[in-house]
């Protein structure tokens, strides 16, 4: 699953990756928590070019009759998501990017739940797969909100956790945005992302609580014989 990540430098991702020439307001964030409004790329509602808009992190279908459902659709099986009720519209016309820099994951030993910092080898910021819908609530507010795209685990997560966000590559973007993309192919791009490209570490446990969020979340820490930190 993805349940926490990190975007500390956004302008890097939509200015290079992107070349938007006009950015909202951005800040470092260090420990994303589900729930809050978050940055993602999405094909324009009224066109075909791409977009930065914020949803909230968690998704809502059209048909929810209580908002709180987004809690426990902050992530959607790639296998699945073609099928499901909740996913298979959004999953149809509207995906979207969501830019990070890392994430986090929780190993076991033993009785200690130990957190780790995955991301990419080169530190670039990369792209995860979401999906996003839009919400009316009965006095005709609308809040649209998303979920990331999981899949199997490559041999860096292996050790950490059964799943791992689907991550783009830059070459493959533009189809996952795009409405016109096949079903097919839309699933052959949801595959575990090449472990040689990735690396992973352990973290302070400060990471456990959103509301840390600041520098000390990416130090990394030594891991003692008995599992614990230092």
């Amino acid at each position: 699953m993805c349940g926490r990540f990190s975007l500390v430098v956004p302008e890097r991702f939509f200015s290079k990756v992107y070349l938007f020439k006009t950015l909202p307001e951005m800040h470092p964030d260090y420990n994303i928590p589900p729930g809050v409004d978050i940055l993602a790329v999405r094909n324009g509602i009224k066109s075909s070019q791409p977009e930065i808009t914020r949803l909230r992190w968690g998704l809502i279908p059209s048909w929810a009759k209580d908002p709180k459902v987004g809690n426990q659709m902050i992530n959607a099986r790639s296998e699945t998501v073609a099928e499901k009720p909740s996913f298979k519209s959004a999953f149809k016309s509207r995906r979207c990017l969501i830019p990070a820099d890392g994430f986090y994951e929780w190993k076991r030993e033993g009785k200690t739940r130990i957190p780790y910092h995955i991301h990419l080898r080169d530190r670039e910021p990369f792209a995860m797969a979401g999906l996003w819908e839009s919400w009316r609530d009965p006095e005709g507010g609308v809040l649209e909100s998303c979920t990331i795209l999981t899949t199997t685990p490559n041999k860096v997560m292996e050790p950490l956790h059964d799943r791992m966000p689907v991550i783009v590559p830059e070459s493959e973007r533009e189809e996952w945005l795009n409405i016109s993309t096949p079903r097919d192919r839309l699933k052959k791009l949801a595959v575990p992302f090449p472990e040689d490209h990735m690396a992973a570490y352990p973290v302070s446990s400060i990471v456990n609580s959103p509301r840390n969020n600041g520098p000390e979340c990416l130090e990394k820490q030594e891991i003692l014989s008995q599992g614990e930190l230092f």
